[in-house]
């Protein structure tokens, strides 16, 4: 049997990247997997250059063994999200996964320059989108979740150590979703419901193929515009990460950290879709020295380093 058969999983923000392997993978685990987002067929989200949908997210969710079933939803509209909260609990009876990806900020982000030269009402739409939805979506999904005792709620950033992110807004989103995991596993210690947040590597998303003008087919073709896309992975990576910590019984006593797909590949033995086994972490180390961790205050950066999951005294890249 499938180890996530008979589960009910919430991706939000499915339409596309992390957020749509994340949903192929824990349908290819056996989930059923409500898929959402704003961009559905013939109705695009606003603002938004992307064909992607829900629903062909949901589609293949359901080729890869699942079922997938897409719901168009606002997560910055408390009425949207309750009201999807509220079909799945009528059409299941509960939630046992709840995965918070929306992002939104594609068309926001100015890369290249500092903070007091960007757009701020672009910046704080950017915080709006990619941390008050997160916010938003667990205060309804939470109580549901509560009335089994059990589930688990994993945050998508990008990085999972203490570095600048080359944008000042961005970096507060990424930075702040992993202290919403840490926030909400202290406030739900003892309900049975686990929260971490999850890191992919370099993401090769749809976007990014786009934007090196290649497939998946001839996707290494890119290594001629950036060398380092060598070390790329496809989004269904982090999604078979995410499937592992959903189907591990002892999945609690990762509670309130923050784990990259890499980590969880050695960890689970898992591999990406290709047939690879992708180590953005190794990769870097390795490879581009200049991304070394830089030291900030001992007491804080212990403490972010137990966030990590990685021990005292140990090297690490970040």
């Amino acid at each position: 049997m499938k180890p996530l058969t008979g589960k009910i999983a919430l991706v939000a923000g499915a339409t596309r990247g992390a957020g749509r392997g994340i949903a192929c993978m824990l349908g290819e685990a056996g989930a059923t997997v409500y898929c959402s987002g704003r961009s559905v067929r013939g109705n695009l989200a606003s603002g938004s250059h992307r064909p992607e949908t829900i629903d062909e997210t949901a589609e293949m969710v359901t080729a890869h063994g699942g079922v997938g079933i897409a719901v168009r939803t606002d997560h910055s509209v408390e009425e949207e999200v309750a009201a999807l909260i509220e079909r799945i609990r009528k059409e299941q009876g509960r939630l046992d996964i709840l995965i918070n990806d929306v992002w939104g900020g594609d068309e926001l982000i100015t890369w290249g320059k500092k903070f007091w030269e960007v757009n701020l009402p672009d910046g704080f739409k950017m915080l709006r989108q990619a941390i008050n939805t997160h916010i938003i979506t667990s205060k309804y999904a939470v109580p549901l979740m509560l009335e089994a005792k059990s589930g688990i709620i994993m945050e998508i950033t990008d990085g999972d150590g203490y570095f600048y992110r080359g944008q000042l807004f961005y970096d507060l989103v990424k930075t702040s979703v992993i202290r919403i995991a840490f926030g909400m596993a202290e406030e739900l210690e003892g309900t049975g419901i686990t929260t971490v947040a999850v890191t992919p590597g370099y993401l090769r998303s749809e976007a990014m193929l786009e934007y090196k003008g290649v497939t998946e087919a001839n996707w290494k073709e890119g290594t001629k515009i950036d060398p380092n896309f060598i070390a790329s992975e496809t989004p269904y990576f982090v999604g078979r990460a995410v499937a592992s910590l959903a189907a591990d019984p002892n999945v609690s006593t990762k509670n309130g950290r923050v784990f990259s797909s890499w980590d969880l590949s050695d960890e689970y033995g898992f591999k990406d879709i290709d047939g690879n086994s992708p180590h953005w972490g190794r990769y870097v180390a390795t490879t581009i020295p200049k991304y070394q961790y830089k030291r900030c205050d001992d007491e804080f950066y212990s403490y972010w380093r137990f966030l990590s999951g990685v021990k005292i005294g140990e090297t690490e890249w970040t």
